[in-house]
């Protein structure tokens, strides 16, 4: 039966206790241990009954409960306390406000978009390492003081609760969630009215109410079409399930998060100049950018669209094509049908956008290649991955080498304090000071790592072991419990009292492997000689154990096997006990895995880990990586955390390869991990070897692998300039914007007849008489060329000599760049120009010559796309 009305009822809070309202209510607490402290406090069982929900909790707790805590002198000081540090946490001076005092940095407003968003266990709107990254993102922008609003949406069940069978079959469960429990509030309109943004479907017209949720000081508006404003059902349900549903629910879906998200900060007055695509699922915000500002100011669409493209940035995630969307080019009219005209653009242009080859009229399209067209700076999530992006991407950049595609590379991080367990920080703000996680990214600051007693620091990760073990057990048993039938609990209740506790060893070298069941990251790899690899669990002297957690995807087949293969593998005689698997991977879970193991495994097949987070938070803890050089451990391997498996196979085919890296991992097991950490001190039990090698982890990677740098390097390096270019494109109205339109219209129109050769100088002429020896280091060559143009003129043009070192083919590798300037014009379009190289490297080299469209207002010479070659 539906109500005639609703009414959102709120917990009664005495007078004294209602800053708990306010610290419920902002994620803040989400990475300050005392906060958490507190509301566990308040009542433990609770605690954990609503998940860590501090909202949940305080609308479940009893009335008497609260009268006692208000009357509760202790819990009083401890609320006061942590009161006054969310207040000057919020007021403080930030590292942006320091950084824009030098920079001309006014009225930036950055909008970051994202489909998941991964900020504590209990709002389950994420599924994996992106929307953790997004959260870690939103954490650290807070803690930077960047001006900041996060756009995502609100699912009204989320990712999926996995639990597995008694065979081990994944089985998904989708808990609805309660918005009006949970650490977010309407967002509202100036004048205190519900906001409503309403987003076109051929279904017909969708609402979605807008939900604010506070993460420090920085906004996070989640969009919601489960709502009785919706009365058409497939309208309602956009929002139900992350990633779930066919590739029309997926469509509406990014559709809602760009096109909704970026009307939604327009009703609430907010008009970033900067907006940060996650990934490609928010590219269609690019589109309905364009749109508003046309209809502001009556440009067109080519006009539009390089006044809002100088203020987007998007990041790639995916080291493969298939990992993108990639949508029917019927499923996108159907879509977008009523929206080309709105844009001034012919279907067929439109459809363009997102295909590799514009003109191919077969081809697939995809948000992504829209994201990267649509945005002045993109970047990757690795160095290696970089490498990969560039290569995918080659063709947008024809002719272009690939080392010079204008993808850059910004390596994931974590947020260090929602990561790093309350003992280990504790045992930091002891030993490196109470003001390291101010200077985190100082190295000098974690050289003093080396302080901490080995002693101390052992026994501290020993506590967070035995907790990890003491979880897992728990887990066990409440699975146990919930998958017996009554009869069956009652005829098993004692033997399970026996049995419990040997669920795995808490004092037992501890190797973790959580992650998402994607086929590429092997879960199984370990498993490829069992005989092997019980021989080195069942060791009695040195006994070791594996913890395995994560999802596969629901219609990922292949992974749900990987799993059920775990499973089976688990339950044989030789590994009981010996290897876990732990249903439904989340962020709580993960937090007790990477701050309890000893070793974080990793297995990807290379080069298919874009980056990877899982092992930095691990190393944040003091355990080591054992881990494929791919993703992140690429360009942390050198740095002593850990181990890189390495192996050359005998052949290509999967098997060879997989044998090959198994056997590296067993060999590294057998003759370098398992003897260090049991290479015991005989008085006091302490393996030193072992210790060391966990300070040279913390000490060299944390300061690195960590958020706040990576966030103040996307400011540093994307947010900030793409600010200043669309500044500069935007003022004077759009007078800017619409001449370098036309500009380019020119260009493209008169390219086709450019030509570029090489002129021979009488300097020049004389080096073909020498031998290639006879030039020495240090050397100059002047080299002129020769440009002709039937409409361009000197000015347009970037004229280059591209040199380098020859390979065995004779092709010049990972050549270098030097600018020729002009000289004079030679009449009938033809144009000199001259540089000089220099010879700095002895070898064989070569050189030739190429030119670039040239303007002041673009963001790089590559970004037309356009390139001739002598």
């Amino acid at each position: 039966m539906k109500p005639i009305r609703q009414l959102s009822v709120v917990p009664t809070l005495p007078e004294n206790l209602e800053p708990l309202r306010e610290l419920a209510l902002n994620l803040w607490w989400t990475w300050d241990n005392e906060a958490l402290s507190l509301f566990r406090h308040l009542d433990s069982e609770l605690w954990e009954e609503t998940y860590h929900n501090p909202v949940a909790m305080l609308g479940k707790i009893s009335q008497e409960q609260l009268q006692v805590a208000a009357k509760n002198e202790v819990f009083l000081a401890h609320l006061d306390v942590i009161q006054k540090k969310f207040k000057s946490y919020l007021s403080a001076p930030s590292w942006f406000e320091n950084y824009s005092n030098n920079k001309p940095l006014a009225k930036i407003q950055i909008a970051y978009f994202s489909m998941e968003f991964g900020l504590t266990e209990c709002m389950p709107l994420y599924s994996g390492g992106l929307g953790v990254l997004a959260g870690d993102h939103l954490k650290s922008t807070s803690y930077l003081g960047l001006p900041f609003v996060g756009v995502g949406l609100l699912y009204q069940h989320g990712y999926f609760r996995q639990t597995l069978t008694s065979d081990g079959w994944q089985m998904a469960d989708y808990p609805t969630n309660d918005f009006y429990n949970m650490p977010i509030q309407p967002a509202q309109k100036t004048d205190g009215t519900q906001l409503l943004v309403e987003v076109d479907y051929p279904e017909g017209k969708a609402f979605a109410k807008v939900w604010r949720a506070q993460v420090g000081r920085v906004p996070l508006y989640l969009l919601d079409t489960n709502i009785p404003e919706n009365e058409n059902i497939g309208l309602r349900d956009i929002t139900d399930y992350l990633y779930g549903g066919d590739e029309r629910m997926r469509i509406k879906q990014e559709i809602l998060l760009g096109i909704g998200g970026y009307r939604a900060l327009a009703a609430l007055g907010i008009r970033p100049t900067v907006c940060h695509m996650n990934e490609g699922h928010a590219a269609f915000l690019a589109l309905e950018r364009i749109r508003q500002l046309m209809v502001e100011s009556g440009i067109g669409f080519d006009e539009a669209r390089e006044a809002t493209t100088a203020g987007n940035i998007f990041t790639t995630h995916t080291p493969v094509p298939a990992g993108i969307d990639w949508f029917p080019p019927d499923l996108v009219k159907h879509y977008f049908r009523n929206y080309f005209g709105t844009l001034g653009i012919s279907e067929e242009k439109f459809l363009g956008l997102g295909r590799k080859n514009p003109s191919d009229n077969s081809s697939e399209f995809s948000p992504a290649l829209v994201a990267l067209r649509f945005s002045t700076m993109s970047n990757c999530v690795s160095q290696l991955h970089g490498h990969v992006s560039r290569n995918m991407w080659k063709e947008l950049w024809q002719n272009l080498p690939v080392h010079e595609v204008p993808i850059k590379a910004i390596t994931n991080g974590i947020h260090t304090r929602s990561w790093v367990s309350e003992d280990m920080q504790s045992l930091f703000d002891r030993y490196l000071g109470p003001k390291w996680i101010v200077d985190l990214t100082n190295q000098d600051v974690w050289t003093q790592i080396s302080q901490i007693p080995d002693t101390e620091l052992w026994r501290t990760h020993e506590r967070r072991r035995e907790r990890l073990i003491a979880f897992a057990r728990q887990r066990q048993s409440q699975k146990r419990r919930k998958s017996a039938d009554q009869t069956l609990m009652a005829q098993e209740t004692d033997q399970e009292h026996e049995t419990g506790p040997k669920i795995l060893n808490s004092a037992a070298l501890t190797i973790g492997f959580a992650r998402r069941f994607a086929t590429y990251k092997r879960a199984t790899l370990l498993f490829n000689d069992l005989d092997r690899l019980a021989k080195i669990l069942n060791d009695p002297e040195r006994p070791v154990q594996l913890i395995f957690a994560g999802k596969a995807h629901p219609h990922d087949h292949e992974g749900k096997v990987l799993i059920q293969k775990i499973h089976k593998i688990a339950t044989e005689l030789r590994f009981q006990h010996k290897i876990l698997f732990i249903e439904n991977y989340d962020i709580c879970v993960g937090r007790y895995l990477v701050e309890g193991v000893d070793v974080w495994l990793n297995t990807p097949l290379p080069p298919n880990e874009a980056s990877g987070t899982s092992g930095m938070k691990a190393a944040a803890n003091g355990a080591l990586n054992l881990s494929m050089a791919d993703g992140w451990w690429a360009e942390a391997q050198h740095l002593g955390g850990g181990w890189t498996i390495d192996a050359t196979p005998e052949a290509d085919d999967t098997k060879s390869v997989n044998k090959a890296h198994a056997n590296a991992i067993y060999d590294l097991l057998e003759n370098e991990v398992v003897p260090l950490f049991y290479d015991r001190d005989p008085v006091d039990d302490i393996p030193y070897g072992w210790v060391t090698r966990m300070k040279t982890a913390m000490q060299n990677l944390a300061p690195v692998f960590n958020t706040k740098r990576m966030v103040a390097e996307y400011a540093e390096r994307l947010y900030f300039p793409a600010h200043q270019r669309w500044l500069k494109l935007n003022q004077d109205g759009t007078r800017r914007s619409i001449a370098l339109a036309n500009w380019k219209a020119n260009i493209r129109k008169h390219w086709s007849n450019l030509r570029i050769e090489e002129q021979i100088s009488k300097a020049q002429s004389d080096i073909p008489q020498k031998s290639v020896s006879a030039l020495t280091v240090g050397e100059s060559v002047t080299i002129q060329a020769v440009v002709r143009t039937d409409a361009l003129f000197p000015n347009e043009l970037a004229v280059q000599i591209y040199h380098g070192v020859l390979d065995s083919t004779g092709e010049i590798q990972n050549g270098s760049v030097t600018e020729m300037e002009y000289q004079e014009d030679l009449g009938s379009g033809k144009y000199l120009f001259e540089g000089t190289l220099s010879l700095n490297q002895t070898g064989l080299h070569g050189y030739t010559l190429r030119v670039l469209p040239s303007h002041e207002d673009l963001e790089s010479v590559y970004e037309l796309g356009l390139i001739t070659w002598a």
